[in-house]
């Protein structure tokens, strides 16, 4: 497999592309004042266009690097991302090479900020969660001629390479499971949808698994900020009250889930008895549980080394027979939520 062409783009590209000089595109990016505003919206849309990144390392030539890895994630506080850096930092240390964190929010204008300062100061590699980024964001990945590595997902078509799981599969797995177990009235509670692409995915392939069991999701909610542990008895009180005849419920992640175990385990529903539940990513923080919930691990800090070694191996050997795509496979644990099909 012969590796995509990543050229890094300089400023003769946005020249050529804007229909200006050199010197001109060199004013507009260095902010100047001596440039007319239709001359800078001309070589910005262009750069923008192109996907280029101003060189700030002052005095060096744009084919130097600096010995710095961007890592582009939406959050530090989902507990997920920690584990998925340790794993990266594990795998860098003693090469010389350090990671530098941006965070995102979730935001896809923000990712383009974010992106767009790290990348100008020249990292020797990319590593930045999910595959769906604006075209701005997919452009300057594409241009930055370094490796890139995209984590978590593997549903889409990678800008380079991609490391994690299928979130799709991942959702037919836990479906199959409950209609396995004999469990017929389904609610799920998530984050909301499409911010988190993941969690989409999970609920796709979940309805997918259910409807060849000839079962539909009976009721749904779906939140945003706040406290996880909260927003879980929250959501999962207010399911139920709107739905009672639920007998399963499935979080699009493990901390609501605990919040959803433990008011059900307050109410006195028999569980798995009674009432299922499950999570997902295997929060090992959630160990003290009265009862261990059904979850699907993520394979984060395995997603965080294979991404290291992909972009170590691509900086030390360019043309290296990489595949563009590396799929994890997360496993199953039925915990104390989920009787046995």
């Amino acid at each position: 497999m012969s590796r995509k062409d990543h050229r890094p783009l300089t400023l003769r590209d946005v020249s050529e592309a804007s229909g200006v000089s050199e010197m001109t595109v060199s004013r507009v990016l260095r902010n100047r004042s001596d440039v007319s505003q239709a001359t800078r919206e001309k070589v910005l849309r262009a750069a923008k266009q192109l996907g280029y990144v101003p060189n700030k390392i002052a005095g060096a030539l744009a084919s130097q690097r600096v010995n710095l890895v961007a890592v582009i994630i939406p959050s530090m506080s989902n507990m997920v991302f920690p584990e998925v850096m340790a794993g990266i930092s594990r795998t860098l240390e003693d090469t010389g090479l350090q990671p530098v964190v941006g965070v995102t929010n979730y935001n896809p204008e923000k990712e383009e900020k974010v992106l767009y300062e790290m990348l100008s100061w020249r990292p020797s590699g990319v590593i930045i969660a999910g595959l769906e980024h604006s075209d701005a964001a997919r452009a300057m990945l594409r241009a930055a001629g370094i490796p890139v590595v995209e984590i978590m997902d593997v549903d889409g078509d990678p800008v380079d390479t991609c490391v994690g799981i299928s979130h799709r599969r991942a959702g037919r797995e836990i479906g199959k499971a409950i209609v396995a177990a004999g469990y017929k009235r389904i609610g799920f509670l998530g984050t909301k949808m499409p911010m988190d692409h993941r969690a989409r995915k999970r609920f796709e392939g979940l309805t997918q698994a259910l409807a060849k069991g000839g079962i539909e999701v009976a009721d749904q909610a779906f939140y945003s900020g706040g406290s996880a542990l909260a927003k879980g008895r929250e959501m999962t009180e207010a399911l139920l009250n709107r739905t009672p005849d639920l007998d399963f419920l499935y979080y699009s992640n493990d901390m609501i889930g605990a919040g959803g175990l433990l008011y059900l385990l307050e109410k006195g529903y028999d569980i798995p008895g009674q009432f299922g539940l499950a999570g997902f990513n295997g929060v090992e923080l959630l160990q003290g549980l009265p009862r261990k919930l059904a979850t699907m691990d993520a394979c984060r800090a395995e997603i965080g080394c294979k991404a290291a070694e992909i972009i170590l191996t691509r900086i030390s050997n360019p043309d290296a027979d990489l595949p563009d795509r590396v799929e994890l496979t997360p496993t199953l644990s039925r915990g104390d939520t989920l009787r046995d099909g």
